[in-house]
């Protein structure tokens, strides 16, 4: 195998757009591998450490546009890059549509004089400055980009206060505003619930479980994983629930995070304690007895969280399928599992998925490792390698150096999982398949051979290997929900109605003893 790189002075693509389509070529035949960035500093780093460093490469600057592929002939080469073209042609050919196109944020913000809202999505090395243009000119920002320093952060978040904006981000993945879903967001009915997440996955989770239960949203507003932060202060997530009580056709409010920083966490209880609608607060590992003093309605899982926001909002509870768990089928389970298969490997392409499902198991298991643990002791040694009950975000930078999010590319995880699947102490593989824009148009399609391959080798080694699938969606998703559900089952794959159902099922049935 070699590499070849093409670089295309002066031209520019935003993030969400190059890791779409890095996606798509490599998935061209004859690509061992490929990526489609922009010639930053970083991004050049990343291909130094995947192997795919050339001279062109090296001397890009960082207004140019990098392709860069590794295959085994010059015929290869020469259709790879064919088949890359024809990407952005097909990117840049809009049917029936006229585009108008803006070199800066000033102008396009006088050429739409009603817009109020930017999305950032450039490297972060730019993001900022973009930020501050559009602050400048009165819009609204969501910032999916990151690696933005955390003093850019707190400045850019004081200046919307200070204008009344909204400032979502650094690496905010997840909005609906207007009823719109932007960039990672599912769609789901208009109602009278609305969001402010910490959390992209969790956010989308528990929209979706608002809609199941029939319920709606207003708005979902993202804050960046840094906003709870003791440096940040949480002047989004403050905000963003002063936005929604303003917001007259809000009438409950759902918080969505990881805990905050102590100090970051008293501010928000005060604003709960203050606000004149119902807040329902999911913390992740977050405490019951201080969000219920504030008069807020303590969530401890994500469905719960959903279930007590719809109830607030006028919901019928006798009307409502809560899908609680099935317990004849833990039982079942149980007993085909050996006294050897002890041991739950989550593999997760959300992180608050990932961190729902790891603080389940950890209410029972003392050995419960991952590469988000906060405790340092329970850290992952080694991201290759497993330890006891594993669970791995997907999604942390650490597995996206030179690849797409999991959400878009699952290759790194399918990887794991033929791994994970061939090891006898795991009893259940436990595994989350993200639908909404902006994802993966099969998710589970991309699965269902080593899904097969895997269950058909343990029989054959005399085990039950259990694997739980869990779909993020709603059946107004672009992917077809129900058929991706279908996909699972057929494969003889448990699904999990919820990602807090995936989390518990995962838990119980490698539990002995009970």
């Amino acid at each position: 195998m070699t590499v070849q790189a093409l670089i295309k002075p002066n031209t520019y693509f935003d993030s969400v757009s190059l890791m779409s389509l890095s996606t798509k070529a490599n998935q061209i035949d004859g690509v061992e591998q490929a990526i489609i960035a922009m010639g930053t500093e970083m991004n050049k780093e990343v291909m130094k450490n995947v192997g795919l460093m050339t001279p062109e490469v090296e001397e890009a600057k960082t207004s140019d546009l990098i392709i860069v592929v590794k295959a085994a002939t010059d015929e290869l080469f020469e259709s790879a890059f064919k088949g890359i073209d024809e990407l952005f042609t097909k990117k840049n050919t809009t049917k029936g549509k006229s585009e108008v196109k803006y070199s800066t944020i000033s102008s396009a913000a006088q050429g739409n004089p009603d817009a109020n809202l930017a999305i950032i999505a450039v490297n972060g090395v730019y993001a900022a400055r973009e930020a501050r243009k559009a602050l400048e000119n009165n819009l609204n920002v969501m910032m999916f980009s990151d690696n933005v320093s955390i003093e850019d952060e707190i400045e850019l978040k004081q200046i919307a206060h200070e204008k009344g904006l909204l400032m979502m981000g650094p690496d905010c993945g997840t909005a609906i505003i207007g009823n719109v879903a932007l960039c990672f967001a599912n769609a789901v009915r208009k109602g009278n619930i609305g969001i402010v997440a910490a959390s992209g996955t969790g956010s989308q989770e528990v929209s979706v479980r608002i809609h199941e239960f029939g319920g709606g949203i207003t708005q979902l507003v993202g804050t960046g994983g840094r906003d709870l932060k003791e440096e940040v202060g949480g002047v989004m997530m403050l905000d963003g629930i002063q936005a929604l009580e303003d917001d007259e056709a809000t009438k409950v409010i759902v918080l969505v995070s990881k805990p905050p920083a102590p100090s970051v966490e008293e501010k928000v209880l005060a604003k709960i304690k203050t606000c004149k609608k119902p807040v329902v607060v999911w913390f992740i590992g977050g405490h019951e007895e201080k969000i219920t003093e504030a008069g807020g309605h303590f969530a401890k899982m994500s469905k719960e969280a959903a279930l007590k926001a719809v109830l607030l909002a006028g919901a019928d509870e006798s009307k409502l399928n809560k899908r609680a768990l099935n317990i004849p089928l833990i039982e079942e389970v149980r007993t085909k599992l050996t006294p050897e298969q002890k041991y739950i490997r989550g593999l997760f392409s959300g992180g608050t998925l990932c961190d729902e499902a790891m603080h389940a198991a950890m209410e029972k298991f003392d050995n419960v490792y991952s590469n988000i643990a906060r405790n340092p002791e329970y850290r992952l040694k080694d991201r290759y390698t497993s330890q006891e009950h594993t669970f791995i975000d997907f999604g942390d930078d650490e597995y996206t150096q030179g690849k797409p999010h999991p959400m878009i590319d699952p290759s790194t995880r399918l990887e794991r999982f033929i791994q994970e699947a061939k090891d006898p102490s795991v009893g259940v593989i436990v595994m989350d398949f993200v639908l909404g824009y902006g994802a993966h148009e099969d998710p589970v399609g991309a699965f269902l051979p080593a899904f097969i391959e895997a269950k058909q080798q343990a029989e054959q080694e005399g085990r039950h290997l259990e694997i739980i699938g869990y779909v993020l969606g709603t059946e107004l998703d672009p992917q077809n929900l129900d058929e991706q559900i279908n996909k699972l089952l057929a494969a003889g794959v448990t699904h999990a109605s919820s990602s807090q159902n995936a989390g518990l099922l995962a838990r119980e049935f490698v539990v002995k003893g009970e």
